[in-house]
C-alpha cells in the first residue's frame, strides 16, 4: 500500500512540475475584460510574466517580450522569481522522492537515510506549494480589486487569465504531494519505532533467561558443606 502511495506521489509531483512550468511560461495571466460601452471583442490582449500578446480581427496573435522588468507591476515581478523558485523545488522534490522510495537502490538499505529523505521530498513539495500559491493569489486578488474599483479606467481593467487557474490546481496537485509523502514518513517511522522496541524487549529477555539459567547452575554454599561432610 505505501509502495502504492510512493508511485502515486511521483506521478502527482511530475504533474505538478509540467503545471509550474506551463504557469510560469502562459502569457495569460492577465486578460483583456470585454467592458463598457465602447466594447471592442475584435481585438484581445494578454499578459504574462515574460510577454504580452495582442489578436486583432483577422490578424495572428503577435507577442512581445517586456523590456524591462521595472515597468511590470509589483505583483508580476514577484511572480517571476516566486515561480522560477517554486519550479526548482519541484525538481529537487521529485529528486528526492526518487531516492526514498523502497524500491529505489539509492542508499542501499539504509532505512533511516530514506526515511529522511522522503520527509525532505515531503517539505520541499510543501514549500513549492506555498511558493506557487502566494503569486497567483497575489496575481489574482490585483486583477479583482482593479476590476471593482471605480478609480480605475476601464481600459485598463483586466479579467483572471488562464494561468492563474492552472496555478491554483497547481499548488493543490503538489500539497496533496506533500501529504502523501510525508503520511509515509510518518508511517515508516512508526513501523521503525515498533520494530526497534520489539528488538530492545527480546535482547532484555534473552539477558534475563542467561542470568536465570546461569544462576540455575551455580551450586550453593550448603550444598557443598553437605558433599564434604
Amino acid at each position: 500500500m505505501r509502495a502504492n502511495l510512493e508511485v502515486l506521489a511521483l506521478v502527482l509531483g511530475f504533474i505538478g512540475l509540467v503545471g509550474t512550468i506551463a504557469v510560469t511560461a502562459m502569457p495569460m495571466w492577465r486578460v483583456s475584460a470585454f467592458i463598457g460601452a465602447n466594447l471592442i471583442v475584435m481585438e484581445e490582449l494578454w499578459e504574462g510574466l515574460w510577454m504580452d500578446c495582442y489578436r486583432q480581427a483577422n490578424i495572428r496573435m503577435q507577442c512581445k517580450v517586456y523590456d524591462s522588468v521595472l515597468i511590470l507591476p509589483l505583483e508580476l515581478q514577484a511572480a517571476r522569481g516566486l515561480m522560477c523558485v517554486s519550479i526548482v523545488l519541484v525538481v529537487i522534490s521529485l529528486f528526492f522522492t526518487g531516492c526514498g522510495t523502497k524500491k529505489s537502490n539509492c542508499c542501499d538499505d539504509n532505512r533511516k537515510g530514506k526515511n529522511i529523505t522522503l520527509a525532505l521530498a515531503g517539505g520541499f513539495y510543501l514549500l513549492s506549494s506555498l511558493t506557487t500559491l502566494i503569486p497567483v493569489s497575489w496575481v489574482g486578488h490585483t486583477v479583482i480589486s482593479n476590476f471593482y474599483n471605480p478609480t480605475v479606467l476601464e481600459s485598463q481593467k483586466r479579467e483572471l487569465g488562464m494561468a492563474l487557474f492552472i496555478g491554483w490546481a497547481t499548488s493543490g496537485i503538489l500539497l496533496i504531494t506533500a501529504v502523501i509523502l510525508l503520511f509515509s514518513y510518518s508511517k515508516r517511522s512508526s513501523k521503525e519505532e515498533e520494530s526497534y522496541t520489539d528488538a530492545h524487549l527480546m535482547a532484555a529477555r534473552d539477558v534475563q533467561k542467561e542470568d536465570i539459567v546461569y544462576l540455575g547452575r551455580t551450586p550453593s554454599s550448603f550444598h557443598k558443606h553437605q558433599e564434604y561432610v
